[in-house]
């Protein structure tokens, strides 16, 4: 059709129909991983260019030329893919698979768990499992890509349960209860003043006491979970969530991935109920010790919103004839997880949400 017409450094494409857009080379050059940034190729319709346009002039950086391009070795599905995958420490457990499909790296517990869940109440809310697949000498899990149906998705983790360590985890620590410099640093970059002042003068904190500590500088331990990572639309993410505590904080970190948008905010609450009753059904929920695994909020801008179950490389089955509430204190030996307090306290932050955005419009 007609040629685009150029303005101030920029070439200007037609938003009338579907078009590549990316950086000028000079970004791939001084970038050696560009498809973590914000994006490198994708592809733009009429609601996308307003706001292209928007993220350039916010930036405090030269204006950057934006070109057409033919092809690139990377379908869309695979870029989508790449903010689940990098979102929250996940990044080298996936591969590409088929489009549509994933590759995560092999975990027998995992693979026990989706082989129990293929006949119970929670099979709609985790991603179809279709089995273990051997690539480049490894094995996989090849599972349902569950960005493949959104158009330049908001990604969010959030970590269920009051702690994210098992209890054998705890009792094997206690065993080798060295003071580490690692761990030790890892608190300083947090919380200064977290150390004691003997771990201070050891520089140096056990594993059982960071990990415990861990746990209560975030909402795991007031909420009932935390948020791990959010990857915006535009390739932004934030993982620095290690502080985020308050009720008030979570709701604003809450409020921000989605826009203060009211139906993408329902669309959520509905689904997070929906997973609350079938964990009430759930066989599988009642015998398993659920450590680690998280609920993943995807949306985009045609506010299409779903959330999913994930990640269960740390989900345990109890003893034969032993179950679990989900919903009462965690006192060691009793293996609570506090999953169904988390839930509760996510449904409430997203009404909290809601009830603030309806008065902004008021």
């Amino acid at each position: 059709g007609r040629d685009p017409k150029v303005s101030g450094g920029l070439v200007l494409v037609p938003c009338s129909s579907l078009f590549y857009i990316m950086f000028d080379q000079i970004w791939f050059a001084k970038n050696k991983n560009p498809l973590v940034s914000f994006p490198s190729i994708l592809i733009w319709n009429s609601w996308n260019c307003y706001h292209v346009f928007l993220y350039f002039l916010k930036q405090n950086k030269p204006w950057w030329k934006l070109k057409t391009i033919v092809q690139w070795p990377f379908s869309a599905t695979q870029r989508r893919r790449l903010s689940w995958v990098q979102l929250a420490g996940h990044k080298g457990n996936f591969k590409a698979a088929d489009e549509g499909s994933i590759l995560k790296k092999f975990s027998e517990n995992e693979v026990r768990c989706f082989e129990k869940l293929a006949g119970d109440a929670l099979l709609p809310f985790v991603p179809a499992y279709h089995g273990v697949v051997e690539k480049d000498g490894e094995s996989f899990l090849h599972m349902t890509d569950l960005l493949a149906n959104f158009d330049l998705p908001n990604v969010m983790d959030c970590k269920m349960g009051v702690r994210t360590y098992l209890e054998e985890e705890l009792v094997r620590a206690r065993e080798r209860p060295k003071p580490r410099e690692d761990l030790y640093k890892k608190m300083m970059e947090v919380d200064s003043e977290g150390p004691t002042p003997q771990e201070h003068s050891l520089q140096g904190v056990t594993k059982p006491r960071y990990m415990q500590w861990r746990e209560t500088m975030s909402s795991t331990h007031t909420l009932g979970f935390r948020i791990e990572g959010i990857k915006k639309f535009d390739g932004t993410c934030r993982t620095d969530f290690k502080k985020t505590r308050s009720k008030q904080d979570v709701i604003q970190v809450f409020s921000d991935f989605v826009g203060e948008n009211r139906s993408i905010i329902k669309s959520y609450v509905s689904r997070l109920k929906e997973i609350r009753e079938a964990l009430s059904l759930s066989e599988f929920f009642k015998r398993h010790e659920v450590i680690g695994s998280s609920l993943l909020f995807i949306h985009d801008h045609t506010d299409m919103a779903q959330v999913w179950l994930i990640d269960f490389g740390k989900t345990t089955p109890l003893p034969e004839g032993q179950t679990l509430k989900h919903d009462v204190l965690w006192q060691e030996g009793n293996r609570e997880d506090g999953y169904l307090w988390g839930l509760q306290n996510l449904i409430h932050t997203l009404e909290s949400v809601s009830g603030e955005v309806e008065k902004l419009e008021q």
